[in-house]
């Protein structure tokens, strides 16, 4: 927010405070001054008179320049090219300083030069708001301009001072100088006289025949008005100096009213050439699919969500953003068409990222509009347009729709907010700052009512209001007490502890952590593997690509793998411990991605690829880590999420609830991510922590021999190994106690000298008691009992 001393100036008297001592106020309330600029800079300047202007001997550019300064002339080369005797100009003396410099006397190519004729960008004047003129050479002030005044700056009105307010997003009101000009009198202590205009735009004038409608529910209100006859001329002095310093160049007294209504209400408003329009009617629509130019000269598509101003059918305006230039004021305009109009900001904010077009009207519909700044623009307009454009033959004011606006009561109680800031606040200061704040308060014993302005839609509840005068009247009234708070053992709980040993697990097997963005695509949502339903969409995003919570992790570190493998990084580990989220429900989720190698030593020759195998270690490392393994967990192929390869996947169960899912990417999805070979697996730590991890136990270890053997079958291709080593283990007891210790797959062959249909399994098993040292005879039992059940559940022939 942009506002300046002078527009200050206008509402209270502030004659007495430096901007500095303004800004430091200001800032100490909350609303933090962000930067203090000068509209133009330079000392020791003056008004003078070019009295002869000749081309130096020596140059093909240069002027000697015989300038009066009042009391007495100085020779002054001048390099600028539209200098010449006669004209009224701005000279820096010796001695002057300027943003470029100190000025100095001196000889330029055997002439003498005392002094320097200035144009505004050497003052420091911004170039956005220089005409080509003025940017390519010397100012040239008006015949009247008084020689020898030592002030040139104020006489062009270029001696302001601007504040640069950064505003925090409940402040959305200071966007408009009126509201601003209020809350720096709140601050200051001063009396604010904004300008009475009430009731300008309601006053009784000629039937009207204009005809106004709204056919789309996003325009809850709007208001037009005729003026059958404007002057257009130059603004104001005051009212481009306001202008100037808000960073908005002077056209012509209408359009710049049109402006400076806009900035002092917050209330966007656009005006049309009566003449230019081919009825008097405009319709608000939406629901369009049409091509639009608008005022910048650039065609627009116009999409069915976008709101448009239209008259007879024809779009206009883009409602909220920007004009047409079939019906903009021009220098031959006599006639106009007043618009105000409270706009849905959503659509507004959506219309103007998609068109890339943020005016300053959208800017404001976007960030919210007080209720009633409809009304009180219209009314300025109206005032103003009476008073500087010499307006005539006004008619009634159409207004269709309202703003819905009730005003808001709210009572607190001294005490209570005594309490919650830890102040001991008197009732006279504290009704002292709510006046000032014109919150209107009505006092009862300890009890106050407050009416709430309708430009404050931040102020609620009590709490709100205890931050109003705790900020106004200052935080070094908070006392210096240490807090009171009982003594407590610090622990982490359960799911703190859970994310603590997978991050430490994951980082000691080389891993490392990353952190992506929370708001995805919607393509992003289709492909989240254990996604959550019913996911929410952003009312107002930044941009397509960040317009919705995403529902799975896996997605995101999709984009952080291609981003490294775009860079030539092959080795890429990565995990991610996130919420996800759907409509009223959240998951905490755990994503895993690798690609190429997890080690690798070309000196010892050990390559460790990162594929299905390697992940689905790392699962089940993770579960054992944190009291999950065993019979408790069931591996299980993967048939719902189509992101995975649908031969190299698998979902992993604890008991009934599916707690993972890991895989190697579909090459089509790899395709779209811009990735290759890469596995991936997301699980959900919600199903962990609400299943009871198993206790660790300890037991000694077996002081009697184990014993190894080899077992080689021959199975139907279709017969899991899984199911085979459980069987194994059903069947491995010697008098009640287990004495299968380990089973280990060492060969799968399917090939030549195999029957088609079938597959060898080698698997190795350790037979080992803990009480004894089995017999030849004993092991050899074991075995034909394995034998014999294998053949049985599973159809398995020991291979000869």
């Amino acid at each position: 927010m942009l506002i300046s001393r002078k527009w200050l100036s206008q509402y209270m008297d502030i004659s007495d405070l430096s901007i500095t001592e303004i800004a430091d106020r200001i800032t100490a309330a909350g609303l933090e001054v962000e930067g203090i600029e000068k509209m133009s800079e330079g000392t020791h300047l003056t008004i003078g008179e070019v009295l002869s202007c000749e081309d130096h001997p020596d140059s093909d550019h240069l002027h000697v320049c015989q300038v009066n300064l009042g009391d007495r002339a100085e020779q002054i080369v001048c390099g600028a090219p539209n200098v010449a005797a006669g004209q009224r100009v701005i000279v820096a003396q010796v001695g002057a300083k300027l943003p470029g410099g100190e000025i100095k006397a001196g000889v330029i190519r055997g002439q003498a030069s005392n002094g320097m004729i200035c144009s505004l960008a050497e003052l420091g004047v911004d170039p956005h708001s220089l005409s080509e003129e003025s940017k390519n050479g010397i100012e040239v002030l008006p015949h009247d301009a008084p020689i020898g005044h030592k002030d040139p700056l104020a006489y062009l009105g270029l001696d302001d001072e601007i504040l640069d307010v950064g505003l925090t997003p409940n402040r959305n009101d200071c966007m408009a100088a009126w509201a601003m000009a209020m809350e720096t009198g709140a601050i200051l202590n001063r009396e604010v006289k904004l300008p009475q205009c009430k009731g300008a735009a309601m006053q009784k004038g000629n039937p009207t025949e204009l005809q106004v409608a709204s056919e789309s529910d996003k325009c809850p209100l709007f208001m037009g008005k005729v003026i059958n006859h404007v002057t257009i001329k130059e603004s104001p002095k005051w009212m481009k100096e306001l202008l100037a310093a808000a960073g908005v160049k002077s056209i012509n007294n209408v359009v710049d009213i049109s402006n400076i209504v806009m900035l002092e209400t917050g209330q966007p408003m656009h005006f049309y050439d009566k003449d230019a329009l081919p009825s008097l009617e405009i319709t608000v629509k939406d629901h369009m699919k049409t091509t639009y130019t608008a005022l910048d000269g650039v065609t627009y598509e116009i999409e069915p969500e976008d709101i448009m101003i239209t008259n007879q059918g024809k779009p206009i305006g883009i409602a909220g953003i920007m004009g047409g230039n079939d019906s903009k004021i021009e220098d031959t305009t006599k006639a106009i068409v007043l618009e105000a109009a409270i706009f849905h900001h959503v659509s507004i904010r959506n219309t103007a990222r998609r068109l890339n077009l943020n005016t300053d009207a959208s800017v404001r519909y976007q960030k919210g509009i007080e209720p009633l700044a409809t009304y009180k623009a219209m009314d300025r307009a109206v005032a103003l347009l009476l008073e500087y454009a010499d307006a005539s033959g006004l008619e009634d004011t159409v207004i269709i729709g309202s703003n819905h606006y009730e005003p808001i009561s709210i009572t607190v109680n001294l005490p209570r907010i005594n309490h919650l800031l830890g102040t001991d606040f008197s009732m006279p200061e504290v009704l002292d700052v709510l006046q000032r704040l014109s919150l209107e308060p009505v006092q009862n014993e300890q009890n106050i009512t407050l009416t709430i302005p309708s430009y404050r839609q931040d102020l609620r509840i009590e709490a709100d209001i205890a931050e109003e005068l705790i900020r106004i009247i200052g935080y070094d009234r908070l006392n210096a007490t240490l807090p009171t708070m009982p003594a407590t053992m610090g622990a982490l709980d359960a799911r703190q502890q859970l994310r603590r040993r997978f991050r430490q697990v994951l980082s000691d097997n080389g891993y490392q952590e990353a952190i992506t963005y929370t708001l995805v695509s919607d393509q992003m949502i289709e492909d989240a593997v254990m996604a959550l339903p019913d996911p929410i969409h952003l009312a107002a995003p930044m941009s397509e690509d960040r317009k919705t919570v995403r529902t799975g992790i896996l997605p995101s570190l999709l984009g952080s793998i291609a981003y490294n493998q775009n860079r030539s990084v092959k080795d890429i580990a990565l995990f991610e411990i996130s919420n996800v989220y759907g409509n009223n429900q959240m998951e905490e989720h755990l994503a895993i991605a690798i690609s190429g190698s997890l080690q690798k030593s070309r000196w010892q020759g050990i390559d460790v690829p990162a594929d299905f195998y390697a992940m689905k270690g790392m699962l089940e490392l993770l579960c054992e880590r944190v009291g999950f393994s065993g019979k408790r967990l069931t591996w299980k192929v993967n048939s719902k999420e189509v992101m995975f390869h649908p031969y190299q996947s698998a979902a992993l169960y604890l008991g009934k609830e599916l707690l993972a899912i890991l895989g190697t990417i579909h090459p089509a999805a790899a395709k779209r991510y811009g990735v290759s070979n890469v596995v991936m697996a997301e699980i959900n730590l919600e199903v962990l922590l609400k299943n009871k991890a198993a206790k660790v136990k300890y037991q000694l270890m077996s002081k009697y021999p184990a014993v190894n053997q080899d077992l080689a079958f021959v199975v139907a291709e279709d017969v899991k190994v899984g199911d085979i080593m459980a069987c194994i283990e059903r069947h491995g007891k010697l008098e009640k106690e287990n004495i299968i210790q380990q089973i280990e797959v060492f060969d799968v062959y399917t090939g030549e000298h195999m029957e088609k249909g079938f597959k060898s399994i080698a698997l190795s098993v350790c037979f080992q008691s803990s009480v004894k040292t089995l017999s030849e005879k004993e092991i050899m039992q074991m075995r034909e009992t394995i034998l014999t059940s294998l053949k049985e559940e599973v159809g398995a022939k020991l291979r000869s």
